[in-house]
């Protein structure tokens, strides 16, 4: 599939009684299927607080990204392909319908009034009577399709330390010792949260900035932070009822003298998801960029992978598309997806991209690493082909070509 290229046709129109700046850009479609989806025009000497941005007479919502000096907005493939940005105009307002909310330790990202997904950075402790050994932040839960279907499980009576959406390392060694960041149970080292470093609303996305610590309990007489992450995470509108997009990005460096290893493991870092218990080998399919599928795909490689399922009224279903970035280690990526026989034969679902699965990966002090990934949460069928757009999308961004006349 052909990238989609933005040629911005920069025009500056002066009339006598305004002096108003009008650009005009026109998104030029290749060949292929088209989608909605996240797009960026930096605004160079433009005032943020003082343009319009229009499609035809339609004011389209953005929002303005004081660190880069963009804004973004939603491309709605329905649309007409010429849009328009009014400077010196009185800048419409936008209402900001998404948002972030902090609620009892959680921070739920929320369109309208509908809260669809949740950063827990409060403390949560499992069940009465279960070893608070195993108390965690620090992770994505519960991630809500349209419809309400929640995907996401934590604390499963057969894996305790599985907490919905997150990446600890497993089999790490600091010096010689070896460390495990996920198994929470041996009591060797955990992830938490630290602080927000920053939070978002706007009319089109909404997300965080979140410090985390990987905590090694094992290797000095007191604990220490054996990697600082970032964990990013931005969740953008799609203009449609049945989906919405999620950005997941990873960047964590190590302090320690002599870093940190990560062995190769089938477990470990990435992005893990363990989905609902409704889900089982009888009402759940997988399917990868390689044609690969529930019984198949463990061990192999994908650039992205469709995980789906029966809704929980039994009429339709409703999954997750994940996309691993090109940039990411080990690209295509390799996966963990649970055996069919799983859990006792109840073959419930779990799935993960995981950079180290084949592969030993040694961090270097004071060096930043970083992962990216995308999901789309949707109702009813996403195809092979729409995940493949979703891809080259997510891997091949947009490019914007500024010409003066």
């Amino acid at each position: 599939m052909k990238n989609i290229f933005l040629v911005v046709i920069f025009i500056v129109l002066i009339s006598c009684n305004e002096k108003q700046k009008k650009f005009i850009y026109q998104i030029q479609e290749g060949s292929g299927l088209l989608i909605n989806g996240p797009l960026s025009l930096d605004l160079g000497e433009l005032d943020s607080s003082k343009i319009t941005l229009l499609n035809g007479d339609e004011v389209v919502p953005f929002d303005f990204d004081t660190a880069s000096n963009k804004i973004w907005f939603i491309h709605n493939t329905e649309r007409k392909g010429d849009y328009s940005i009014k400077e010196n105009a009185e800048s419409s307002s936008i209402a900001e319908t998404f948002s972030a909310v902090k609620k009892d330790g959680d921070l739920m990202l929320e369109r309208g009034n509908t809260s669809l997904v949740g950063y827990r950075y409060g403390m949560h402790y499992p069940p009465k009577g279960i070893d608070s050994i195993f108390k965690k932040s620090g992770y994505i839960h519960p991630i809500i399709t349209p419809k309400g279907d929640t995907l996401t499980r934590t604390n499963a009576p057969d894996h305790w330390h599985h907490y919905g959406v997150w990446g600890p390392w497993t089999h790490t060694r600091i010096d010689t010792m070896r460390v495990d960041f996920w198994n929470l149970g041996d009591g060797q080292g955990t992830v938490l949260f630290k602080e927000f470093n920053s939070v978002s609303n706007g009319a089109v996305s909404a997300g965080f900035n979140a410090a985390q610590e990987h905590i090694d309990y094992k290797t000095q007489s007191e604990p220490q932070v054996a990697l600082n992450e970032n964990l990013q995470v931005k969740m953008w509108d799609l203009n449609r009822d049945d989906r919405y997009m999620l950005d997941y990005t990873s960047s964590f460096s190590t302090p320690l003298e002599n870093g940190i290893l990560f062995e190769a493991y089938r477990y470990g870092g990435g992005l893990g998801m363990r989905f609902t218990e409704r889900w089982h080998k009888d009402n759940c399919e997988v399917l990868t960029s390689e044609g690969e599928n529930r019984l198949t795909a463990d061990g192999t490689n994908a650039k992205w992978a469709i995980v789906s399922g029966a809704s929980s009224d039994g009429k339709g279903t409703n999954g997750i598309l994940f996309l691993s970035n090109t940039k990411n280690r080990m690209h295509p990526e390799p996966m963990r997806v649970w055996p069919i026989d799983g859990n006792g034969g109840r073959g419930d679902m779990f799935f993960e991209f995981c950079p180290i699965r084949h592969e030993e990966w040694q961090i270097e002090p004071n060096k930043e690493y970083e992962l990216k990934y995308r999901m789309v949460v949707f109702e009813g069928e996403l195809t092979k082909e729409e995940a493949e757009a979703y891809w080259q999308a997510f891997a091949n961004p947009s490019q914007v070509e500024l010409i003066a006349n």
